[in-house]
């Protein structure tokens, strides 16, 4: 092209140097694109722009949003491109998405030095005097460009001042004005500012077209490139093109030649693919030795622990997908053995023990970030998994009850015996048994006796009889349930109490539910009907009021003593707070001499101490 700027092949654009510049520039420039038809990944997007062009509603400003890397602020500048766009000839007048070869002002507009066109770097220009700046020049009308175009990367950077300031000139900008925003954290945005904007949020590149975006790259660079380090590099990229570039252009230096997996592998710090399977393969048997020694294997070679689990989690992850669903291992940026070996483990795994897997890992890899010794606390967290895939699961405790079988399995000892293949443990998703709700738990027996089938299933659990108030806070005690016990002890007042039936009265303070969820709680708790009812009849006095006069009732027994009045005469102030009952047969030795007043001394703030008396005989 006449321009300096050249095509390798459709659909890849070089940036705004000439190839013939002896300076190497970094594919994440020089393949910048320059057109709409040169975006991947943002279909929607140009579609919604296309349309807008097109019907000419063009809106006075547009909003980009999305990761880094997924071409924010190239889509602005082709915006502008788009806004601006004239042939010599003077034979397109309007606005148009289509743009064939370069225009009167598009290789000023992708080089950033448009006098129309002005970039803004709000990270380093978010103040107010910026802003005003703005709202005095937009007055003024383009000096060649169809558009005046202020584009304004990072705009969430911006104070609060400044998007005010911008607010009036943003809703009614002169129409030879338009804004274009981008951001990387559209939540910091006032939705002041959203309102008076057209939003598009640009996704994740899909790793297949990032692929196939790396190949076509790879092949105008004349650069030989594994399918497999193309697929890592689009696994690590995470959907972003900019970020997969450069991953790209450091492996190529790395390689110093053809680039291949394992390059990249050894640039990332990523572990065997295959590897890793491996791994998750012998977790799963429960081998805990063989898992050992892969993890030991892959640090020695120059893999990260927390990586590793990272991997395993991964695939751990893909595994649960292709179980859900099966057409998720045809995605291109997978390898080969990632597919069969994926559909092969989909098929066997439970979705429990998946599940486990997962939940397991997620907390191993925070634990291997926060030691000192990472792969010491891998090792340990392979040894829980692989030590969970030998505990039987609840599907198999239900089978061996309704088949008559054993409940346990003999755990893996490492290399003492032969792993059990994977297709013969008992990972595997176990039949639906349908039981009733009131079917029986039996206790599980030892592993070395069979657990024989329940003779009458349809009989529920023997029933508690209960009968005294007392009983009943003590069952709410033991079974840790400290909002009945409190509730019955502060908030009840007995009325009658017989098996089956309580007859109360209720406090002001008693909860609306109290009388429901009591009754609830007891045919729970005794596995037999209960009711509960607010009688007419007053009651005694609750629970806790008994214990206080109880208290008291000691207290004054207690102050009548004289070696207790004797202390509370030696420290005026001094109060009796407690009153608990002591060993008989080793009564606590009184003080014969002064007190001691580092042990009896007032607090600091002059708040008096509590006496704790035990008599000898009468408590």
């Amino acid at each position: 092209m006449s321009d300096g700027t050249k095509r390798s092949k459709p659909g890849l654009v070089l940036d705004d140097q000439s190839a013939s510049d002896a300076s190497y520039r970094v594919l994440a420039r020089k393949y910048r694109p320059a057109t709409f038809d040169d975006l991947i990944g943002q279909d929607a997007m140009v579609r919604t722009v296309s349309n807008a062009f097109e019907t000419d509603r063009i809106p006075q400003a547009w909003i980009l949003t999305g990761v880094r890397g997924v071409g924010k602020t190239t889509t602005a500048r082709i915006l502008a491109r788009a806004l601006n766009y004239e042939l010599p000839d003077g034979s397109i007048s309007g606005p148009t998405i289509k743009m064939p070869v370069l225009g009167v002002h598009c290789q000023a507009i992708m080089e950033s030095r448009h006098i129309d066109v002005i970039e803004m770097d709000a990270a380093s220009h978010n103040g107010v005097d910026d802003v005003r700046q703005i709202n005095d020049a937009i007055r003024y009308a383009p000096v060649s460009a169809r558009y005046k175009v202020y584009i304004l990367d990072e705009v969430h950077m911006l104070s609060t001042q400044a998007f005010n300031a911008l607010l009036k000139t943003l809703e009614e900008p002169p129409p030879h004005a338009k804004f274009i925003f981008a951001t990387t954290e559209i939540r910091k945005v006032p939705i002041t500012i959203l309102s008076r904007c057209q939003r598009f949020d640009l996704r994740r590149v899909d790793a297949g077209l990032l692929v196939a975006h790396l190949e076509r790259i790879a092949a105008a660079e004349t650069i030989e490139v594994e399918p497999a380090a193309l697929a890592l590099i689009a696994r690590a990229a995470e959907g972003s093109v900019r970020d997969a570039l450069s991953l790209l252009d450091q492996a190529i230096a790395h390689a110093a030649g053809p680039v291949r997996a394992e390059h990249v592998r050894q640039m990332l710090g990523l572990a065997d693919r295959a590897r890793v399977i491996d791994l998750f393969e012998a977790l799963m048997r429960g081998d805990i030795a063989a898992a050992l020694a892969e993890l030991r294997g892959q640090y020695d070679i120059g893999a990260d622990p927390a990586v590793v689990l990272t991997d395993l989690a991964e695939f751990t992850n893909f595994v649960t997908r292709v179980k859900v669903v099966p057409t998720v291992a045809d995605d291109p940026a997978l390898i080969e053995v990632e597919r069969a070996r994926g559909r092969a483990l989909a098929e066997k795994l439970s979705m429990r023990v998946l599940s486990r897997t997962w939940q397991m890992l997620l907390k191993g890899i925070a634990e291997v970030g926060e030691v000192g010794r990472p792969l010491a606390a891998a090792e340990m967290v392979l040894v829980r998994i692989a030590y969970a895939a030998d505990l039987p699961t609840p599907d198999e405790v239900v089978r061996s009850l309704e088949g008559g079988g054993t409940v346990s399995r003999a755990p893996s000892q490492g290399g003492a015996s032969a792993p059990a293949p994977i297709a013969s443990a008992s990972r595997f998703e176990a039949p639906r048994v349908e039981s009733s709700r009131g079917a029986p738990r039996a206790a599980l027996a030892p592993s070395s006796q069979p657990v024989a089938r329940a003779p009458e299933p349809e009989l529920g659990p023997p029933s508690l009889v209960v009968g005294s108030f007392e009983e009943l806070i003590a069952i709410a005690a033991q079974k840790r349930d400290l909002g009945v016990k409190l509730a019955l002890e502060r908030d009840v007042r007995l009325v009658r109490c017989e098996d089956g039936r309580l007859e109360i009265g209720l406090e002001r303070s008693a909860a609306k539910t109290l009388v429901n969820d009591l009754a609830r709680k007891f045919s729970q708790w005794t596995n037999r009907r209960w009711m509960v009812v607010v009688s007419a009849e007053p009651g005694g006095t609750t629970v806790r009021s008994q214990n206080e006069a109880r208290q008291a009732e000691l207290k004054s027994g207690v102050r009548a003593d004289p070696l207790v009045q004797a202390v509370l005469t030696r420290f005026p102030g001094a109060e009796i707070v407690d009153v608990r009952k002591g060993d008989a047969a080793s009564p606590p030795a009184l003080p014969t001499g002064e007190p001691d007043e580092a042990e009896h001394a007032p607090d600091d703030d002059g708040s008096a101490f509590g006496a704790h008396v035990q008599p000898e005989d009468e408590l």
